[in-house]
C-alpha cells in the first residue's frame, strides 16, 4: 500500500468525506494528502498530510496532476481534474461516490461544459444538492474497494 496514495482536492471536499479518509488513513496507513489553498487542521496520523498551495485558478489541481501516479486515487468533484488524472492511470472518485472512468469522462466533460453555458446564460441556477447519506455510503464503499485492491496478498 505504500506505493499508492490518495490525493484530495480539499478546498471543495466536504468535512464528512475528509473524516472518512482520516479513518481510512489511520486504519490502513495509506498515504492521504489534502491539497488546498489554505491551511487545514488535520488529526495527527502519520500517513496524513496537507499540501498548502498558492491561491489561484487550478493551482491545487495542477499540484495534484504533477504528483499523482498510476494507481493512486484522487478525490475531486472537478471533472477536468478527474480527466487529467485518469489519463495518467490514476483512479478518480467524487465526494458523492461517483467513480470517474476513462469510458465516460469525455461525456461528463461535454455535459459540464454545456451546463456551464446554461448557467452563464441564466437558464440554470443553483448548485448540487447537499451531500446525502447515500452519497456518503457510496463514497465509503468506493474507497473500501480501492483499498482492498491494494492490499498485499498473503
Amino acid at each position: 500500500m505504500a506505493d499508492t496514495s490518495i490525493w484530495v482536492d480539499a478546498d471543495a471536499c466536504p468535512k464528512v468525506v475528509k473524516d472518512i479518509l482520516f479513518r481510512a488513513a489511520e486504519r490502513t496507513g495509506v498515504g492521504v494528502t489534502l491539497v488546498a489553498n489554505q491551511p487545514l487542521a488535520i488529526p495527527r496520523i502519520p500517513s496524513l498530510r496537507v499540501m498548502t498551495v498558492a491561491s489561484g485558478f487550478d493551482v491545487a489541481d495542477n499540484a495534484i496532476v504533477v504528483r499523482v501516479n498510476s494507481g493512486d486515487l484522487v478525490v475531486t468533484s472537478d471533472i477536468p481534474l478527474a480527466a487529467e488524472v485518469l489519463a495518467k492511470g490514476a483512479d478518480a472518485v467524487s465526494p458523492r461516490g461517483e467513480r470517474f472512468s476513462p469510458d465516460t469522462i469525455r461525456g461528463q466533460l461535454t455535459m459540464r461544459d454545456f451546463m456551464d453555458t446554461m448557467r452563464s446564460s441564466g437558464v440554470v441556477g443553483g448548485g448540487p444538492p447537499p451531500l446525502s447519506q447515500a452519497d456518503r455510503n457510496a463514497f465509503a464503499s468506493h474507497l473500501d474497494r480501492w483499498l482492498a485492491r491494494r492490499r498485499p496478498c498473503t
